[in-house]
């Protein structure tokens, strides 16, 4: 803190107690409020901007008979002798207040002179439209309601630094109500996922969020001690089987908004803690989800953007243009030379998938099993080029330990992931409901488990035992509600898409 900032709080702290004095409490309980500053400029949005002298008397004339109780925070003031003007803010919207020395009296006017950018006060008063044609408050009453000890940040010409705006969030939200958009934003969208899925019949769910096992994904999980039952927990990684369980029980439509917690890197696609959306529909397949989420993201974009074409990061995308392409048909669709280009069939085989890296000189794990390599190849050629809505499908048996194989070809599961603007937003499946096959798939996942793989799941007895009363056949998705907030409100980092997101600890 520079010795100007130092000066400025020494003030600040000096002019709250010369209002202590005055006689004012430095934190009052409530202001009763007859309108929010919103309120007021939506409902008399009309006759800002008037400025012809006879209409301005006419509506001066309607306006003053309108007596207001506002309150906000201080962004502006302007002295002029023995009156001002300051602009107030709730956050959304900001009003002009008029106060004359003559109105207000001697107190109420020391009063306005110990005031800092960023307090909190309340005024009462009537409506007016000014000669520049802005509407306002002429106050006849001025409360004080708090102190801003603290200088506003970047003298509201906002606030740029990126990780400071994260760290301190509030700061961010004062200076930039362009960030105060993405999360009023973010809440509608949640907000119409609800609708969507309670008109659906889907029943709202909530599941465990610490567990005895880490499982539902191939995660490294965040781990805790429970002292009463002297037992580790575990912050949930998926809810899945959570979810799978009611199925069973006989909810045959269930979705949960969670948070989930996963113990890996940070990134402008990661943090350790994130929001899901996961649904299950019994008698379903991995299709009916398909159709399902392109109707539920599609209906999202028309009512938060307006727009089915959207832009993001400088990218067009095009909500009206889904596309569906299997593992394979990707890789050969955006393989990077035209001379070379494989087509699905010349990516079968391990040999086969080797000779492409080499291809591309490349580097990968010679021991890698085929679908590791081909979930690798995807990733290096394909997924970046993924820019409107695409559903990338028949993902290899062994990366997918909990989804349902195709009858006819047993080394792929019917499953998809959903990609928009290059990231992974949502990944789905037919579920696997046959408990032999689970246990074998998940003492498969020991195994790896055993040779290092810190993320393979492991095994969950109770989960093969609920399987074992019987799951109708059955579809589940996860979206992540992060990463599409990302992209519908055009935010390069998923950090500004979380309130609060995990940093660094703070320097000094």
């Amino acid at each position: 803190m520079n010795e100007q900032e130092n000066d400025q709080i020494l003030q600040r702290r000096k002019n709250l107690e010369e209002i202590i004095k005055l006689g004012h409490h430095p934190y009052p309980h409530r202001f009763d409020r007859t309108h929010t500053i919103t309120e007021i400029v939506e409902n008399y949005r009309r006759f800002a901007g008037k400025k012809e002298e006879a209409e301005l008397a006419q509506i001066n004339s309607e306006l003053n008979q309108v007596h207001v109780r506002v309150a906000g925070r201080i962004y502006t003031t302007r002295i002029m002798g023995k009156a001002a003007f300051m602009h107030l803010s709730d956050g959304n919207e900001r009003l002009q207040v008029y106060i004359r020395k003559n109105d207000v009296g001697e107190d109420g006017w020391k009063l306005f002179n110990l005031l800092d950018l960023g307090d909190f006060i309340g005024v009462s008063g009537f409506l007016f439209v000014t000669k520049t044609g802005e509407l306002s408050v002429h106050v006849e009453k001025l409360s004080f309601l708090a102190k801003a000890l603290l200088p506003m940040p970047d003298k509201w010409h906002g606030l740029h630094d990126p990780e400071l705006r994260q760290r301190q969030r509030y700061a961010d939200l004062i200076a930039n109500k362009s960030t105060r958009q993405v999360f009023v934003k973010r809440a509608q969208i949640i907000r119409e996922i609800r609708r969507f899925f309670d008109e659906r019949g889907y029943l709202e769910v909530e599941t465990p969020m610490l567990t005895p096992l880490a499982t539902g994904a191939a995660a490294r999980p965040f781990v805790t001690h429970h002292n009463a039952l002297d037992i580790d927990l575990y912050a949930r990684i998926a809810p899945e089987l959570y979810l799978k369980r009611l199925i069973v029980g006989g909810f045959e439509k269930v979705y949960e908004l969670n948070r989930n917690f996963r113990n890996e890197g940070l990134s402008i696609r990661h943090n350790p803690e994130f929001t899901m959306l996961e649904f299950y529909e019994a008698y379903s397949d991995y299709r009916d989800l398909m159709d399902l989420t392109e109707e539920l993201i599609t209906g999202l974009v028309d009512k938060v953007c307006g727009s089915r074409v959207i832009e993001y990061q400088g990218q067009q995308i095009d909500f009206s243009n889904w596309s569906r392409l299997t593992i394979r048909e990707a890789i050969a669709r955006y393989w990077p030379s035209e001379a070379e280009k494989p087509t699905p069939d010349d990516l079968t085989t391990r040999d086969k998938l080797i000779d492409r890296f080499r291809a591309l000189d490349a580097t990968f794990d010679q021991s890698a099993s085929y679908g590791t390599l081909l979930g690798e190849l995807f990733e290096r050629v394909a997924e970046k080029h993924l820019i409107n809505p695409t559903f990338i499908t028949e993902f290899p048996t062994e990366l997918s330990p909990l989804s349902k194989q195709f009858i006819d070809r047993p080394d792929f599961v019917e499953r998809f992931e959903l990609f928009i603007a290059g990231m992974e937003c949502a990944n789905a499946f037919s579920e696997l409901n046959d408990p032999v096959e689970q246990r074998r798939r998940f003492e498969e996942q020991m195994l790896a488990r055993a040779r290092g793989d810190e993320e393979a799941m492991v095994m969950d007895e109770d989960y093969i035992r609920a399987l074992s009363y019987g799951m109708p056949p059955t579809a589940g998705e996860g979206i992540g509600i992060d990463r599409l907030v990302m992209i519908l409100t055009n935010q390069k980092s998923i950090r500004d898409c979380i309130l609060f997101p995990h940093l660094r600890p703070e320097k000094g």
